[in-house]
């Protein structure tokens, strides 16, 4: 997750129950404390070797503030899936010197989450001195949320952060089950990213627009049909778009489409009527017989696709449509590509809307919140994710938000 200082100069508003329900480790004193933290250190590793850093650098704001408060910190997380067994490949050990470069101090580790060595390891544990411990997954009680594995974690604890909003949607022990024994907070990350996914939902600055893409409508139909009845436009693209196309009775050739879909993309087109929501579809798009980098490819009209072309990309008019929306809005919430954008040249309508986008929020005339599968991907090969408002690392969590799903570790904050 990026945060940028505009974020703040924007005023995003927080929903005020959930501001309420939740209380950020911030407003505590844990001096002398020990205070475990529930991060997201699920990072690439390969052979021993970290290829990507990112979620532990967005995690160090919470680390740091606790290290300076005095208190004694001690990291949980998960890595992989190794489905309750020790498997070395997912284990933490890793960030150890990752984490000792970065804070300059020296980083406990042990063997095992829970245990009398992790016991032994909290006990000797001074004020400003961090202990990680190894991957919660190594044990069978993550994953089924049990009460006795969290009871174990929690042991010489004295209060609990949940950091970890990419895995709030999952009821695991280290998230959920183990509010049950500790005082429970949010960290700094977590606050984020609350923050800007409530006020893009709940209190966005009007008009509010969502941008929609991805490859199926049946893996985002929860997603679209919470959006129409929160947003004033719905840009629709990717492969999902060619559905939509579809049931307004154009043919699509041979691209990707959901023919079984159909009916509900017809629903969603009358749905948003309704809430006053209005879909825009792609007028043209960029065509090509292959799937590959540099294939031949051409524009044509939506309502003209060869039947032996696939639509890969958004055209022209559709951009210059889009952009048109854009300058007219105050609030853009982005969730996926508007094409197949790892593949030349079929990125050019998610890069160049990006672009566009992004210049609006360093003028401070859009809000512009991103998140969800292949977005921080695209939207960091566009060369502009630094410049939105707001972009989130969270992919299952993420989604579930724009669902209007309650995610069980933030509800589990809440009944603290």
């Amino acid at each position: 997750m990026q945060l940028k200082n505009n974020y703040y100069k924007l005023k995003l508003r927080v929903n005020s129950k959930m501001s309420k329900a939740i209380k950020s480790i911030v407003s505590q004193d844990v001096r002398n404390k020990v205070v475990l933290i529930r991060a997201d250190f699920n990072i690439p590793i390969q052979d021993g070797k970290i290829q990507d850093i990112t979620r532990v650098s967005r995690s160090l704001p919470t680390i740091k503030f606790l290290l300076n408060a005095g208190s004694k910190v001690v990291i949980c997380s998960h890595l992989g899936r190794p489905n309750g067994e020790h498997v070395e490949a997912f284990s933490l050990r890793p960030l150890i010197t990752a984490l000792s470069d970065i804070l300059k101090i020296k980083v406990h580790f042990t063997i095992s989450c829970i245990g009398q060595g992790a016991l032994e390891a909290k006990k000797n544990l001074k004020p400003g001195e961090i202990l990680l411990l190894e991957n919660v997954r190594f044990h069978k009680g993550e994953t089924e949320n049990n009460i006795e594995f969290a009871r174990e974690l929690s042991g010489l604890c004295d209060f609990f952060v949940n950091d970890a909003f990419s895995c709030s949607h999952r009821a695991h022990a280290s998230l959920h089950a183990i509010t049950n024994f500790l005082p429970s907070f949010s960290g700094m990350l977590l606050d984020e990213e609350i923050k800007a996914l409530t006020s893009v939902l709940n209190s966005p600055a009007k008009p509010v627009a969502a941008l929609v893409g991805g490859a199926k409508i049946s893996t985002k139909i929860n997603i679209i049909e919470f959006l129409i009845t929160k947003m004033d436009f719905l840009v629709i693209g990717g492969a999902m778009a060619n559905t939509f196309i579809l049931a307004k009775g154009y043919d699509v050739g041979k691209s990707m489409v959901e023919t079984d879909a159909i009916n509900l993309a017809k629903t969603i087109l009358e749905k948003s009527k309704k809430f006053d929501c209005k879909i825009i579809l792609p007028e043209d798009l960029v065509v090509s017989k292959q799937f590959e980098e540099n294939s031949d490819h051409k524009i044509v009209n939506t309502s003209s696709i060869p039947s032996e072309m696939m639509a890969l990309d958004i055209g022209p008019k559709s951009i210059e449509n889009i952009k048109s929306i854009f300058e007219n809005i105050k609030t853009l919430l982005w969730n996926g590509p508007l094409g197949a954008f790892e593949i030349n040249p079929f990125g050019t309508g998610t890069f160049t809307l990006a672009k566009f986008a992004a210049d609006l929020t360093i003028k401070n005339q859009l809000i512009t919140v991103a998140g969800g599968g292949d977005t921080a991907s695209a939207l960091n090969k566009s060369g502009v994710a630094e410049d939105f408002t707001y972009i989130s690392s969270a992919g299952g969590a993420f989604l579930e938000w724009l669902e209007g799903i309650e995610l069980p570790a933030i509800s589990a904050l809440g009944n603290n």
